[in-house]
This record gives structure tokens, C-alpha cells and sequence, in this order.
């Protein structure tokens, strides 16, 4: 294990992996509870303006902030301590999945994937660059990305068409072109931020609806 791999990194991407539950909500709740489509991307919405709210807080006020890091802080990069965490992105970007799977912009089980394999892959990328990254590129590392892409290949191929009912929802069988293009998609708008001027966008808002939007043309 390299030496940039914490125990509190291990601890933090295992956090985030539990994250998995927002898509299987979104793509199960409305066939399996009472809940319906609109329901869940509503709760998907307020939970991330829960995040949000307590995030902001947490950034105004030293008291709960104290309490907050006292909790949570080994868990948090420096620099999420003087930010919006990647917690609160990542239940943003689940929202916009939710909303852009109920308008019908794309379909249930391509957001479902998206969503999924960014939780995922993103996780894996860490823990392997971190653990055996040496080729830099910008703050993530070539072995994460690669780690990334194995990964979500393998559980895209071998996973995904034994989850119940996904395959009626995708319209058929995942073919092999269609695994390594949203394997690659991931790995790359991972791998590589998007900057707007001096500002970078956090990956966990806008790569989660980005790789559901490219399900479409190749389904």
C-alpha cells in the first residue's frame, strides 16, 4: 500500500461507495415501493439541499463546525474544509439524474448506470492511484484512471445484466462496444476536470448525468 494512502482515505472512499444507494433508489424505488418517480427526485433533491444546507453551516459557523470536524473531519480532504464537501456533489449529481431521468431526457437504467458506475469508478480511482499512482496527470494519476476503467467494464459486463429488471429497462442486451465506450467515458471525464476560467467543476456533479446523456446514443 503506497504510502498516500491513508487509513482516513480508505475510510472516506468506503463512505462513498455506500453512495450506490441513490441510484438503486432512484432506478428500484418507483418499481418496487409505493414511491413514485416524482417522489423520489424530489427526495433526491431536498437530500441534497440537506447536504447543502449543512455544509454551509458548517462554513459560517465555528461552533458546528467544530462539531462537525470533530466527527467527520479524518475523513475530509484539506482542502473540503474550507469548501462545499464531495459528498454534497456527489447528491447533487444523483439529483440531476433523477430530474433527467423523470423528464425522459434519458432513459431509467442509462442514468442508473451513469450514476453508478461514477460512484464506483470514481471510488476505485482513488484507492489505486493512491495506493500505486506514479504517472501524474494534473491531480489524479494514469494506473487510477486504468483501475477506473477495469472496473467499470467488469461490473458493466458481468454485473448489470443480472440486476433484475435492467435489461427490459435498457432495451435489450449490453453489448460489448456499448461496456467499453461507458467504461471509457467515466474513466476519461474522471480523469480529466472541466475548468471554466479560473473555476474547476467538481466531477461528481456534472460526470454523473454527462455519462447517462452518452447511454442515449448508444443504446
Amino acid at each position: 500500500m503506497g504510502s498516500s494512502l491513508t487509513k482516513e482515505e480508505v475510510n472516506r472512499k468506503l463512505l462513498h461507495i455506500l453512495a450506490v444507494i441513490l441510484p438503486v433508489s432512484i432506478f428500484y424505488f418507483p418499481q418496487f415501493t409505493a414511491l413514485t418517480n416524482f417522489t423520489v427526485s424530489i427526495c433526491s433533491t431536498m437530500l441534497f439541499f440537506v447536504f447543502l444546507a449543512v455544509d454551509l453551516l458548517r462554513l459560517k459557523n465555528k461552533s458546528f463546525q467544530f462539531i462537525f470536524l470533530r466527527f467527520f473531519g479524518s475523513m475530509m480532504r484539506e482542502a473540503e474544509r474550507k469548501q462545499i464537501t464531495g459528498a454534497t456533489y456527489v447528491a447533487g449529481g444523483a439529483s440531476v439524474c433523477s430530474w433527467i431521468s423523470l423528464l425522459g431526457i434519458v432513459p431509467a437504467a442509462s442514468a442508473f448506470l451513469g450514476l453508478t458506475l461514477f460512484i464506483l469508478g470514481d471510488a476505485v480511482a482513488a484507492l489505486v492511484g493512491k495506493s500505486m499512482g506514479r504517472v501524474k496527470i494534473g491531480q489524479k494519476t494514469l494506473e487510477g484512471s486504468i483501475g477506473c476503467f477495469i472496473f467499470c467494464f467488469l461490473i458493466t459486463w458481468l454485473v448489470f445484466p443480472s440486476l433484475p429488471g435492467f435489461l427490459e429497462a435498457w432495451g435489450g442486451p449490453l453489448l460489448i462496444y456499448q461496456v467499453i465506450f461507458l467504461s471509457a467515458a467515466v474513466s476519461l471525464l474522471e480523469l480529466f476536470s472541466i475548468r471554466i476560467g479560473q473555476f474547476c467543476l467538481n466531477d461528481n456533479l456534472y460526470v454523473p448525468g454527462a455519462v447517462s446523456m452518452l447511454g442515449i446514443y448508444i443504446n
